[in-house]
């Protein structure tokens, strides 16, 4: 997991969190310092008296996405750390589909981890910020993969997260009255089908 930033000051809070829009909504070729004063309603400036660069602004940001991400991944993790292991793990899958679902009715986060994660694959500090959120991701899965006897290593829950990114992302490009039906089925058919194996 990454570790978790320090404490965000109100300003600084509010301008990620204004980066995250303008980045869910425009792409990354929208993110400017400008835009991102506007979306926030602050003067012009005071993102670059914040962030200075582009590339902080890119850093922060990812940073920021990860650290909320992961951090709804350590919830999850700890809630089923106290289930029992007894083979059964429809509580685990519901769980994951719980966090899937709050991702997917405020989608901005998704959004901007896709664009950030594209924007990854060119620079190495923003992979490593991204891979690090992922592991915890791994992990989740991993132990529920232990939890049904199928103790396969941690690079075939990497093989699943990856799937279920890809679940997240055709769950997003429907229609968003139909994205919890569709979650539902991907995440039983995907994970429910482990325990036949």
């Amino acid at each position: 997991m990454p570790d978790r930033p320090a404490e965000l000051s109100p300003r600084r809070r509010a301008l990620l969190d204004a980066a995250l829009q303008v980045l869910a909504e425009q792409g990354l070729r929208g993110l400017t310092h400008r835009a991102v004063d506007r979306q926030a309603g602050l003067p012009q400036g005071t993102c670059s008296a914040y962030l200075r660069t582009r590339r902080a602004l890119l850093t922060a940001l990812t940073e920021y996405v990860a650290a909320n991400l992961a951090a709804d991944v350590d919830r999850l993790a700890a809630e089923l750390a106290g289930l029992p292991h007894d083979g059964d793990t429809t509580r685990q899958v519901d769980g994951v589909a719980r966090m899937f679902l709050g991702w997917l009715e405020h989608p901005e986060m998704l959004l901007a981890r896709q664009e950030l994660t594209i924007e990854a694959t060119r620079d190495a500090e923003l992979a490593a910020v991204l891979a690090a959120a992922r592991d915890g991701l791994v992990d989740v899965v991993d132990g529920i993969l232990r939890a049904r006897g199928k103790d396969h290593g941690p690079e075939r829950a990497a093989w699943l997260v990856a799937s279920l990114d890809g679940i997240l992302l055709a769950a997003l490009l429907r229609p968003a009255a139909d994205r919890a039906g569709f979650l539902g089925r991907a995440l039983e058919q995907t994970l429910g089908s482990l325990a036949l194996e």
